[in-house]
């Protein structure tokens, strides 16, 4: 039995996710997961470093980077703790970080994550794996998404062509074709959870829609979700992925300035922005995809599934459930993957998906 853990911190900012997951002959067993509360403060100097705003912005990045540390550290010590075990029993933790920027398209193209992987190993005492994404673009990838390898290895079948919907912050998709001579490929579709959970904390006070109760409580209007939809990420062609830099909700203002709304109507014109962006995708680039497997936090709004289900009617919709990991700890447990992979020297990338030139080991190790 070889024990990884795996952290994720991901773009709805809310908590960490914490995963012990055995790695033994190639296959990944969950063995425990956890949730780590983000404090409110942190959240929004995060949110401060994201939007760009503000001064002192260098000492502000140095503070949260060992603010991020600090927490993803106490997120192992706590899981450690609920699975009675110990510091030595864990290979290693595989931690994705926290993204402030991603910039994939520039001329000099970058991505950070944030969270001191240097204080993380020296509070917890594991060895621990981070920086995944820029290895991915040193060899002229996007660095993004970087989970579809995992998806191949954990949820990839020789009887049907599949398609892993992970929506959380940003949603992105993974083709899963039956044959494994087929490439495995994907890209971001684009916002996932974002622009719901930011139009409802600032109208309801609530940072979710729960269920999608709120969303299915209004009704569509065809106008703002075409113009939403005519967004050019939404035809540029892939690979390529985005983040909280181009969908936030000064774009969604941008968006509603000439529209006259009710609060609701405009929850439910983002529910569906988010499930015709996936299921458009999935309909241009892999028609012949039978199974469609759901993880990520949008597993949770069930409105959002309906939507999904109704745009997609001649497919089968499941969660990841159903094929050994919970849909809230599949990230984490990717991640847990990637270290093993870096660890044991294996490309983990996949450059159908990324655009990169060709598979390289991702990871920076830093020793116990």
């Amino acid at each position: 039995m070889a024990l990884y853990i795996g952290l994720m911190s991901g773009t709805s900012l809310d908590a960490i996710d914490a995963a012990v997951v055995d790695i033994t002959d190639n296959k990944v067993s969950l063995k425990n997961a956890t949730s780590y509360p983000i404090p409110e403060a942190t959240k929004q100097q995060l949110l401060k470093l994201i939007n760009g705003n503000g001064e002192d912005t260098i000492d502000l990045l140095g503070e949260v980077d060992a603010k991020m540390g600090q927490l993803f550290a106490e997120s192992t010590l706590q899981l450690l703790t609920h699975s009675s075990l110990k510091a030595k029993d864990i290979t290693a933790i595989g931690s994705h970080g926290q993204t402030i920027r991603h910039r994939p398209n520039q001329k000099h193209a970058f991505t950070l994550q944030i969270g001191d992987a240097s204080r993380i190993a020296e509070r917890t005492g594991i060895t621990t794996v981070t920086d995944f994404r820029r290895r991915d673009i040193a060899a002229g990838g996007q660095g993004a998404p970087l989970v579809p390898a995992f998806h191949r290895s954990a949820f990839g079948s020789a009887d049907e062509h599949r398609c892993i919907i992970n929506i959380g912050g940003m949603a992105n998709i993974s083709y899963l074709p039956k044959d494994t001579q087929d490439k495995t490929s994907g890209f971001d579709t684009g916002p996932g959870n974002v622009l719901l959970d930011s139009w409802c904390l600032q109208n309801t006070g609530n940072s979710y829609d729960k269920n999608g109760d709120w969303g299915k409580s209004g009704r569509l209007n065809p106008t703002i979700l075409k113009q939403m939809l005519s967004d050019d990420y939404f035809s540029l062609a892939a690979p390529k992925s985005t983040g909280r830099e181009h969908f936030n909700i000064q774009w969604l203002h941008h968006q509603l300035q000439s529209h006259n709304e009710s609060t609701e109507n405009i929850q439910s014109c983002l529910t569906e922005l988010t499930a015709r962006s996936i299921s458009d995708a999935i309909e241009e680039y892999y028609p012949e995809t039978e199974r469609l497997i759901l993880c990520g936090g949008g597993c949770h709004n069930l409105f959002l599934r309906q939507r999904l289900q109704e745009n997609l009617k001649d497919k089968t919709l499941d969660d990841s459930s159903g094929f050994g990991i919970d849909p809230d700890w599949v990230e984490a447990v990717a991640f847990s993957w990637l270290a093993h992979c870096t660890l044991n020297n294996i490309p983990a990338n996949e450059p159908a998906v990324t655009g990169a030139h060709s598979p390289v080991v991702l990871g920076a190790i830093y020793p116990a």
